[in-house]
């Protein structure tokens, strides 16, 4: 099942994607959140579309789409977890995850906007496979972490490079800017991924190619990342840990490349669709 969120910033309705066809299943009540997941909400939604089959009103191509899922308690990033990413990058491979956070008012819908912060000039770009938490968990070993999985979602992880590494401090503030997490076109339930250790995903600016890459060359494998962020926080149903991007980030270019207002981002990975957003400079 591929869940959606739709309609206009902060009133989203929720719907489903069925065979590529976008549709309305605000009957169901709610919205995709904490206590859905905690809920069992992914079973009852199967058992109303099911039940609603062949009655469900179709949204409209040109209706906005937000992000798959309400404002999480957390938005979990691991750091350097493709090699060829931290080779790029001149940093060293980690022996352990790198764990920063990206603030949830970042969270944007897949088409939205990336707007450039204030006085920025190294504003770049991160495809990544994301992880959503369904269950409440923490401690949990690697062998049982992908029970405590919901489903996977495309990201694109801004990033605003001078903040993240000339300011001093931790990463946190070049990845929590306003629009800075686009997500989404959907959430693809946890059995609509086939293999999660094989799922290439991709970036292009202004329709040039600069990210191709493929989770089975991540450093730290989706199990273990759920158990390891586990041992330091309680995941919440919800929650989403994003799981690194591979290499081509404006970052790794001699000189580097920084996106500019006009530029056009699209990315995509397999079973999890495509998102496409413009970038616009800053606005108060």
């Amino acid at each position: 099942m591929k869940l959606i969120r739709f309609g206009e910033q902060g009133k989203e309705k929720i719907g489903v994607q069925i065979d590529g066809v976008n549709y309305d299943t605000s009957a169901f009540g709610g919205d995709y959140n904490e206590s859905f997941f905690e809920e069992d909400g992914l079973v009852r939604l199967e058992e109303f579309v099911k039940a609603n089959q062949g009655q469900l009103v179709e949204v409209a191509d040109e209706i906005r789409l937000g992000a798959p899922f309400a404002r999480p308690s957390k938005i979990v990033c691991i750091g350097l977890n493709y090699k060829d990413h931290a080779e790029e990058t001149g940093a060293a491979i980690p022996a352990e995850p790198i764990i920063f956070m990206k603030s949830t008012t970042s969270l944007m819908g897949p088409n939205d906007q990336i707007m450039i912060p204030k006085n920025s000039v190294k504003t770049d770009w991160e495809v990544e496979f994301g992880i959503v938490i369904g269950k409440r968990t923490s401690y949990v070993e690697e062998s049982n972490a992908l029970d405590y999985v919901a489903g996977y979602v495309l990201h694109n992880d801004v990033s605003e490079r001078e903040y993240q590494l000339e300011r001093g401090g931790t990463w946190d503030k070049g990845k929590g800017c306003d629009t800075f997490a686009p997500m989404g076109p959907y959430m693809a339930t946890a059995d609509e991924i086939e293999d999660i250790n094989n799922v290439r995903l991709w970036l292009k600016v202004n329709g040039k190619k600069y990210q191709d890459g493929n989770t089975k060359n991540l450093i730290f494998s989706v199990p273990f990342i759920v158990s390891y962020v586990s041992r330091f926080m309680t995941l919440l149903p919800g929650d989403v840990i994003s799981t690194g991007t591979p290499a081509g980030v404006g970052l790794g270019f001699n000189p580097p490349i920084y996106l500019q207002p006009g530029d056009v981002v699209e990315l995509g990975a397999d079973g999890l669709g495509e998102s496409r957003q413009e970038v616009v400079a800053y606005r108060s």
